[in-house]
Parts: C-alpha cells; structure tokens; sequence
C-alpha cells in the first residue's frame, strides 16, 4: 500500500514539491553559513518524494541547544512559507475522502518543516 501511496503522491505533485526543496537546498548551500540549512532542505526533499513508510523522530545525538538555534533561524528564513503551503495543501486534500491520506503527509512534512534539526528520518514497516 506504501508503494500505490508513494506512487499516486508523485504523480500528483509529490515530484515537484522534492524538486523545489532541492532547488532550495541548493541556493542555501552557496554560503558557507547555509550548509545546515541545505542539508535539512534535502532532508525534507526525500521525505516529500517518498512520504508514506516514513517517519522523522528525534535524534539521540542531536544537541538540544544547537539544534533549538538553529530551527528558531530556520523557521524565520524559509521554514515559515513550507509550513503554511503544507497546512494550505493538507487541508485542500482534507476536503475529500480520498485525499485524507495525502493531506496526513502535507500534515507529516508541516511538522519536519517546522523544526527539521534534531530530527531524523527513518522507514517505518
């Protein structure tokens, strides 16, 4: 069922979605100064091209005090307009039935997006 998820979410803009996190990724990654930020843009990007079987948790070696800095910088930079096109899209596809389960993903990338340091992404069963 992952896999029919996976493959009906690509087809309808899952794709694009990937694509522009990592156009993003890639214009933070100019400066010295955006390379962590760039690397959680990527982090972002594979989960918005294979969401379903996915999950972020909490990192055991993050540290707590970096990792609070630096989503507080990431939410004001770019993690603010993420988090609302995920909330507009996830309640779109809440207005029907069938578009419940791709709205769970926009609502799953919202909460990586608001906060994406100290978090890693792993593949559920």
């Amino acid at each position: 069922m992952k896999t029919l998820g996976n493959i009906i979410w690509i087809l309808f803009g899952g794709f694009v979605i990937a694509i522009e996190y990592v156009i993003g990724s890639i214009t933070l990654m100019i400066t010295i100064v955006g390379i962590p930020f760039g690397i959680q843009s990527l982090k972002l990007a594979e989960v918005a091209l294979w969401p379903f079987g996915k999950k972020a948790v909490h990192s055991s070696t993050s540290s707590g005090c970096l990792s609070l800095l630096m989503n507080v910088i990431w939410f004001f930079v770019g993690g603010l307009p993420i988090v609302l096109t995920h909330l507009l899209f996830g309640l779109l596809f809440y207005i029907t039935i069938i578009g419940i389960p791709f709205g769970n993903q926009h609502f799953k990338l919202m909460k990586l997006a608001f906060s994406p340091f100290g978090k890693v992404v792993i593949n559920i069963k």
